[in-house]
């Protein structure tokens, strides 16, 4: 059953029951408001019977009289002597009780006295009075209460028609009611649905700042919070794709190189010399492949291991010293000048990881220098030391800057893959500067040179 159902009939239910109450109280609020309105009137009219009785007493009833009080009155009257004995009655056929005869009447009461009793059809009111003669007679003045409750009919179907209008009104503007609360959720479980289904468009109730309003701004949160997910599950997918074919095409590149100088060798038609490149060809290529997954054993720990970094306090003269005793041959042998700054500099930071971020800055540094300087040096400011490796080398184009970090990325597409590196050298830098909650930054101009600058903490 759907929901507008069910609070429609949920409503309609309760106030059928709200009104079928109020109607039958009201109903048995007027029939006892009318008997005690029929009880007194009638002790007011006993008294005005007797005393009109008494006026007109010769030596006996008046029957004229009589018959007169009761046409005006509508009471039936019946008068007894003290012994019970009938003197005069107003109905066809006398019913009831007769004073003295039946009920325990004190003589001596001379004030209308009133007889109501359950399951009686009348109700009664006696009274006594005096003749002139001083002798003692009863009267009883009685009516039907059908009589009594005759105008309740009247008021009852009143009210039943009443009750049968409000009671289609109800189901009328219940319904209305239960439309115009069910609407937002109708409208709030499509658009979950939609949401469900990927559709992530914004979810609107007519701009309602109640709970559906605000159930609304959750989910639009929610379905904008899922258009952003899908967005980067949609970019990973694609840096995935394409990272995995990189990998396939560094391997295969390699494994080429190495099959042919294998196969190369294993003719035993080549001299001594070739034998010897081909050897140290297909030696380079293994220790290419081998270092394309350290770097990628890098990045794996990186995305999964939460102990990636282990940091310590070490100092950084001593990571600088041993960088420039590796690199010094090569950079001599390209005619570069080679500074390295080798000052006391204590730093918190996993020292294995910041010499292979320094050790991939400064090789690319060498490797697209072909003139000029490579250079590294730092400074302590504010608690910590802003490290920077330089060069004066080919630069790098500004479009590419953006994308430099990411994994095998080349800003030189034509550049073959056997003088390029793994490239993943810059990702692996990213990546351990970002665990340890570093950023490395780029500044460099095409034809003069590029400087990374990141920063440690210092004491």
């Amino acid at each position: 059953m759907k929901i507008r159902n069910k609070i429609s009939i949920n409503f309609v239910l309760l106030l059928i029951f709200g009104v079928t109450a109020v109607s039958s109280y009201a109903i048995m609020f007027i029939r006892n408001f009318l008997m005690n309105e029929a009880e007194r009137t009638m002790i007011a009219h006993t008294e005005w019977v007797a005393l009109t009785v008494v006026n007109g007493w010769g030596h006996d009833v008046d029957i004229e009289l009589m018959q007169r009080l009761q046409a005006v009155s509508g009471y039936d009257i019946v008068i007894t002597d003290v012994d019970g004995g009938l003197l005069y009655s107003s109905e066809s056929r006398l019913s009831g009780p007769i004073p003295g005869s039946g009920y325990d009447v004190d003589p001596l009461v001379t004030s209308p006295y009133l007889l109501n009793q359950k399951g009686e059809d009348k109700v009664y009111v006696f009274t006594s009075f005096l003749d002139n003669e001083g002798i003692l007679h009863f009267i009883r003045v009685s009516r039907a209460k059908e009589l009594i409750y005759e105008p309740i009919t009247t008021i009852r179907w009143i009210i039943y028609t009443g009750m049968f209008i409000s009671i289609g009104v109800i189901i009328l503007f219940s319904n209305l009611i239960a439309r115009y609360l069910s609407r937002p959720i109708t409208e709030l479980k499509e658009a979950t649905q939609k949401v469900s289904e990927g559709k992530v468009n914004m979810v609107t109730v007519n701009d309602r700042s109640d709970e559906f309003g605000e159930l609304a701004t959750t989910i639009n949160s929610m379905a904008q919070r899922l258009r952003s997910d899908n967005e980067r599950l949609s970019q990973i997918h694609t840096k995935q794709s394409q990272f995995f074919e990189d990998i396939a095409h560094e391997v295969r590149n390699p494994l080429h190189t190495i099959m042919a100088s294998m196969e190369l060798l294993d003719s035993g038609k080549l001299d001594q010399e070739k034998q010897k490149r081909y050897i140290q060809n297909a030696k380079g290529q293994a220790q290419r492949m081998s270092s394309l997954f350290k770097d990628l054993l890098t990045l794996q720990r990186y995305d999964s291991d939460e102990n990636f970094i282990q940091s310590q306090w070490f100092d950084l003269q001593r990571i600088t010293t041993h960088l420039e005793e590796v690199y010094s041959d090569e950079a001599l042998g390209k005619g570069l000048t080679f500074r390295v700054q080798k000052s006391p500099c204590r730093v918190l930071a996993d020292a294995p990881k910041i010499e292979q971020v320094l050790d991939n800055l400064i090789s690319n540094a060498i490797k697209y220098t072909n003139s000029g300087t490579v250079g590294l040096d730092y400074e302590i400011q504010d608690k910590r030391v802003v490290i920077r490796v330089f060069d004066t080398g080919i630069g790098i184009a500004e479009e590419h800057i953006e994308n430099l970090f990411d994994r095998f990325f080349r800003t030189d597409k034509a550049r073959s893959r056997d003088s390029g590196g793994t490239g993943l050298g810059l990702s692996v830098v990213k990546s351990i500067l970002d665990a340890h909650g570093s950023e490395i930054k780029v500044e460099s101009t095409v034809g003069k040179g590029t400087t990374f600058i990141f920063w440690l903490t210092s004491k």
